[in-house]
C-alpha cells in the first residue's frame, strides 16, 4: 500500500485510534459501526488523538488483513471494510476504509451508533436512536416517511379549510394537474396519498397532515415542522413570524410576507419600463418550497427563512440525500428525500414539475447579473442557501435581454453560468470552465463551441492552451470594449515574450515551434509572427517550409 499522508486533524470521516496499549475488539468495532452509520471514512490505527504516530501494538500479527474478517463477523449486516498496512518512521500503521451503509449497521451485540460534529467542529460517537431511523434511510431513499399512517391522527386532523385552500390553489393555478379538480374528498386525497385505507378506515399520511392539517394537530403530531421568517435590518430584528400551519397555508403566508421585503429596482430598456425584484420571483417560491419539499420531518428545527441587508438565506433541517452535493446540483438527477411530497408539490404546481427548480433559481440569480447562489455552508444535517440580493447588474440585464430577443427563449442556465464566470475571470480554459459548468470537460468544450458559434464568445490558442474571453460585442454591450483589447493584447503580448525568449535561448525559432510553444493554430502562428517581424521584434530568413526567424535589431 503506498504510503499516504495521515490527516492532520480527526473529521466526521476520519479517527484516530490509538494502539498502545493493543486497542481491544468491541472498541475497534464501535469505530466501524460509527462511521458506517455516518458517511464511512477512516481509522487510522496506531495515531494518537492528537495526530502522533504511535505504531500497532508489538502483539499484532505481521499480516494485518485478518482485521477486515473479525469487523465483518461482528456487525450486522456485516460491514465490509479494507484494511491496509503502511510504515511510517519505522512505526506500522493500519488504515481502515469503512463504506457508507445504506442499512442501518449494529455491533453484534446490538451497540448502535453514528458519528457526528459537535458545535466546536469535532467528531464524536453517539447513541442512533431509533426515532433517528427514518432521517436515515430518508437520506438513501429507501423509504418515504410522508406516506406513512401518522399514529395517533384521524380524519378529524384535516382541517376543511385548508382542503378548502387546497382546492382553490389547484383551480386557480395555471401550472397545477387539472386532473384533480372536480374530485371528492376521498378521492383527492388518493390522488396525492393525503390517507390510506386501512382495515376500512381511512387514516391520514404525514404529508396528508403537512398539506391540509389543523394547526393545532401538527403542533401535536409532527412536532417537528415550523417555519420561520425572519426581515433583519444588521442586528435589528424588523420580522420573525413562527408558523406550524398547514403547508397550502404555509406558502401563501411566505408568499405575503415576502412582498413587504423583495422590492423592485427600475430601469428603461429603450420604451419599456422593467422592474428587478431584489430576488426574481420565481427563483424565490422555488427556493421557499425546495426547502420545504426536501426538509427531513423527523428532525427538530425550522425551515428558516431569513432577509438579511445584502442577502436571503434559505435553510432547512437535513443534509443532501445520497449521491447529491453542492458541487453537482445542476448536473445530478431529482432525488428529493420525500418523493410523495415532492409530487404533490408538482401536482399543485407549487414547484419546477421537470424536478430542475434547482436550474430555475439559478437562471433567476445569474440573468441579473447577480453571483450564483451558494450552498458551500451546507452541513450534513443541513441544507442552507446564500442568495445574494446586491441591485441589479443593469448592463447585464440589458446584455441577457437582448441575447434572448435574438433567440426567441430564455437563456439555458449552462450559458448564463460561462458568461458569468468569464465576466469574473476574465478567461478560462476548458477544464477551469466545465468546474464552473458543474460538468464534464467534454461537455464544457461542446457548450463553449456552441457559444462560440453564437458570437457570445471569442477563443485565443489552441489545445490545451486554448481559452475563451467575451466576445467583443458582449463587452461593448457591458459598456467595457477597452477590457477586452486590454485582456486580447495581454495575451498576445504573452505570447511574443514567450517566442522572444525561445529566440534568446535557442537562436532561431520556425512556426512549428510557435504553434507547439504558445499553443496556437498555424494560421494564428503564423500571423503572430508576420506581426513581430514588421514590429522589428524578430528578423525573416527563407521562404515557406525552410523559414526561420532570429531576433531583430
Amino acid at each position: 500500500m503506498p504510503v499516504p499522508e495521515i490527516p492532520r486533524a480527526e473529521s466526521l470521516t476520519v479517527e484516530f485510534k490509538s494502539d498502545e496499549a493493543r486497542l481491544n475488539d468491541d472498541e475497534l468495532v464501535e469505530a466501524v459501526v460509527c462511521l458506517a452509520n455516518a458517511d464511512g471514512g477512516a481509522i487510522y490505527l496506531g495515531v494518537e488523538n492528537d495526530g502522533v504516530v504511535t505504531g500497532l501494538h508489538s502483539s499484532r500479527p505481521r499480516e494485518i488483513s485478518g482485521l477486515a474478517a473479525m469487523v465483518a463477523n461482528r456487525t450486522a449486516p456485516s460491514c465490509q471494510v479494507r484494511v491496509g498496512e503502511v510504515s511510517i518512521g519505522g512505526l506500522r500503521i493500519a488504515i481502515i476504509e469503512v463504506p457508507r451503509s445504506t442499512r442501518i449497521v449494529a455491533r453484534t451485540d446490538g451497540l448502535i451508533k453514528r458519528r457526528r460534529l459537535k458545535f466546536d467542529g469535532t467528531p464524536e460517537c453517539v447513541a442512533f436512536l431509533p426515532h433517528e431511523y427514518p432521517s436515515r434511510q430518508a437520506d438513501f431513499r429507501v423509504i418515504d416517511m410522508t406516506v406513512e399512517p401518522l399514529a395517533g391522527a384521524s380524519i378529524d386532523d384535516f382541517d376543511p379549510l385548508q382542503r378548502e385552500r387546497l382546492r382553490a390553489l389547484v383551480a386557480d393555478n395555471p401550472r397545477s394537474d387539472k386532473a384533480l379538480v372536480g374530485l371528492n374528498d376521498e378521492e383527492l386525497e388518493g390522488a396525492l396519498q393525503l390517507s390510506i385505507t386501512d382495515g376500512g378506515k381511512r387514516r391520514p399520511t404525514l404529508l396528508g397532515l403537512l398539506l391540509i392539517g389543523r394547526s393545532a394537530s401538527l403542533k401535536r403530531l409532527v412536532p417537528t415542522h415550523e417555519v420561520l421568517f425572519q426581515v433583519l435590518d444588521g442586528t435589528q430584528v424588523q420580522v420573525n413570524e413562527s408558523s406550524h400551519d398547514a403547508l397550502v397555508s404555509v406558502v401563501e403566508k411566505l408568499d405575503l410576507l415576502s412582498r413587504g421585503v423583495n422590492t423592485e429596482q427600475e430601469f428603461n430598456d429603450g420604451l419599456f419600463r422593467i422592474g428587478v425584484a431584489r430576488v426574481d420571483w420565481a427563483a424565490l417560491r422555488e427556493a421557499f418550497n425546495n426547502a420545504l419539499v426536501h426538509r427531513d420531518y423527523a428532525r427538530r428545527g425550522p425551515v428558516r427563512i431569513c432577509w438579511e441587508t445584502s442577502q436571503l438565506i434559505v435553510s432547512n433541517p437535513g443534509g443532501f440525500v445520497e449521491g447529491v452535493n453542492a458541487r453537482n446540483l445542476l448536473t445530478t438527477e431529482p432525488r428529493p428525500r420525500n418523493p410523495a411530497l415532492a409530487d404533490a408539490f408538482k401536482r399543485l404546481g407549487l414547484v419546477e414539475r421537470t424536478g430542475r427548480g434547482v436550474d430555475l433559481i439559478y437562471s433567476g440569480m445569474l440573468r441579473f447579473g447577480r453571483p450564483a447562489p451558494d450552498y458551500s455552508e451546507s452541513q450534513p444535517d443541513l441544507v442552507k442557501l446564500v442568495i445574494s440580493t446586491a441591485p441589479a447588474d443593469l448592463s447585464f440585464v440589458r446584455l441577457v435581454l437582448q441575447e434572448e430577443a435574438r433567440q426567441q427563449g430564455h437563456l439555458p442556465v449552462e450559458t448564463l453560468l460561462a458568461l458569468t464566470a468569464l465576466r469574473r475571470a476574465r478567461r478560462l480554459d476548458v477544464a477551469a470552465l466545465a468546474g464552473e459548468l458543474q460538468c464534464s470537460e467534454a461537455q464544457a468544450r461542446r457548450i463553449a463551441e456552441h457559444l462560440l458559434e453564437r458570437g457570445l464568445l471569442v477563443a485565443q490558442g489552441s489545445g490545451r492552451n486554448r481559452q475563451f474571453l467575451l466576445s467583443p460585442q458582449l463587452y461593448r454591450t457591458l459598456g467595457q470594449h477597452a477590457e477586452f483589447v486590454r485582456q486580447a493584447g495581454f495575451y498576445s503580448l504573452q505570447q511574443a515574450e514567450m517566442i522572444k525568449n525561445y529566440v534568446r535561448e535557442h537562436g532561431r525559432i520556425k512556426r512549428e515551434q510557435v504553434v507547439e510553444l504558445c499553443r496556437l493554430a498555424p494560421r494564428e502562428a503564423g500571423a503572430l509572427l508576420a506581426r513581430m517581424v514588421k514590429s522589428g521584434a524578430l528578423e525573416l530568413h527563407g521562404v515557406r517550409r525552410g523559414a526561420y526567424y532570429t531576433a531583430g535589431d
